[in-house]
């Protein structure tokens, strides 16, 4: 086969692109090594920034979003019984949308299958070549047959693990990174939230965070140890922990019930750099990775699709390779951002092993200036809603 993009991975950061490539008549193929109920499956975060939502909008799938997702204008933040709210409207005039990344991906999937573009599921050994020549393509296998795919350009959106920022010779990238000592436990129940917003907790015990999906089916974590296993955990154990580590009038109101989905999630920040090698363009987890705590994974995707995007669409209109010559300039400037935000939220909210006395002081302080700080507190907001394009 032949194409104008490959697109390796078909998450919501490739199956975005290659919506938004659709919508100026550009073609694509995605290549995914899961199923479709696969990549369904995977529970994620669901606080959307506004320049997600627009993103959304500019490839055709937000109906559903504007439909089904929920506006919040700000959030809590916990110490100990203090609480206190940072107004995300009055400090930036901008709220977020509390909308399930798998929700996000099921609409791009629908609309990907409506202009019947093509999705390789099942794929096995997948290999870049030529990135950094005029003719690069990817091999692969399909129910074991071998199939080779030329293009022009290869988006890399597939995470982590996958084939693409390894495909980038040693002696170019640079990666720098942070591991977490700690994890979260995440539990998904079918019970109202405990809050119509989100609760962030620094407690003695460690960090919590009560999140939801909708107003029937809500999103608890609970900070944990690296050694610890979903099993080890029952249910009772998950709710009596959390209950210990939010505000006794929340804990009161936190009703309870069996969870549907139980998972740990490991912490770490991690950046490679450049995230461009040739005609390769790393997208996503590909690159960076986020803890959690801030919920800029998803949407640090975002601003990397919105910048390939628009490089590829002005090299396919007008000639111009300005776009794509910066791509990496320009999403490494916002993800280095995004990566400061969600290490300095994580270290003022959660409990360190090698903390001392001193330390767990500065945390207090921090929060206690951030919740008497309107300067603070607007600079929290306008990281929180999404820093520009």
């Amino acid at each position: 086969m032949k194409t104008q993009v490959a697109i390796i991975g078909g998450g919501p950061s490739g199956l975005l692109l290659a919506q938004l490539l659709h919508r100026h008549n550009i073609e694509s193929v995605v290549l995914e090594r899961k199923t479709k109920d696969y990549v369904l499956s995977r529970i994620r975060a669901g606080v959307l920034e506004q320049g997600l939502v627009k993103l959304m909008e500019e490839a055709g799938c937000a109906d559903r979003l504007h439909s089904e997702g929920y506006e919040h204008d700000g959030t809590l933040l916990s110490y100990g019984d203090e609480m206190f709210r940072i107004d995300f409207t009055e400090h930036t005039g901008t709220p977020v949308i509390v909308y399930g990344q798998t929700e996000v991906t099921r609409d791009l999937y629908a609309a990907r299958e409506k202009a019947g573009g093509l999705i390789e599921f099942n794929v096995d050994d997948v290999v870049i070549h030529g990135a950094d020549s005029d003719a690069p393509y990817v091999t692969y296998r399909v129910d074991g047959e071998d199939r080779r795919l030329d293009c022009d350009f290869i988006a890399g959106c597939d995470g982590f693990h996958g084939v693409s920022r390894q495909t980038i010779p040693l002696d170019v990238r640079r990666e720098y990174e942070k591991v977490y000592p700690f994890g979260w436990l995440g539990i998904l129940s079918e019970t109202p939230p405990v809050n119509h917003e989100l609760i962030y907790a620094n407690s003695p015990r460690g960090f919590a965070l009560c999140s939801m999906r909708n107003e029937n089916l809500s999103r608890y974590y609970i900070q944990c140890s690296l050694s610890d296993k979903p099993e080890d955990w029952t249910d009772e154990a998950f709710w009596q922990e959390l209950k210990r580590r939010i505000p006794a009038d929340q804990a009161a109101r936190l009703v309870t019930g069996p969870s549907i989905e139980k998972s740990i999630a490991p912490l770490r920040s991690f950046v490679t750099e450049p995230m461009r090698w040739g005609r390769l363009f790393l997208c996503g987890d590909a690159a960076h990775i986020v803890p959690p705590t801030g919920a800029k994974g998803l949407n640090t995707a975002a601003s990397d699709v919105h910048y390939l995007y628009h490089g590829l669409t002005d090299y396919y209109a007008r000639g111009s390779t300005e776009g794509i010559d910066r791509y990496s300039e320009k999403a490494l400037a916002r993800v280095w951002k995004a990566e400061r935000f969600s290490w300095w939220f994580s270290s003022m909210m959660h409990r360190y092993p090698d903390q001392s006395e001193f330390d767990l002081k500065m945390q207090v302080a921090d929060l206690e200036f951030l919740r008497s700080n309107k300067a603070a507190q607007k600079a929290m907001a306008e990281n929180y809603v999404g820093l520009p394009y």
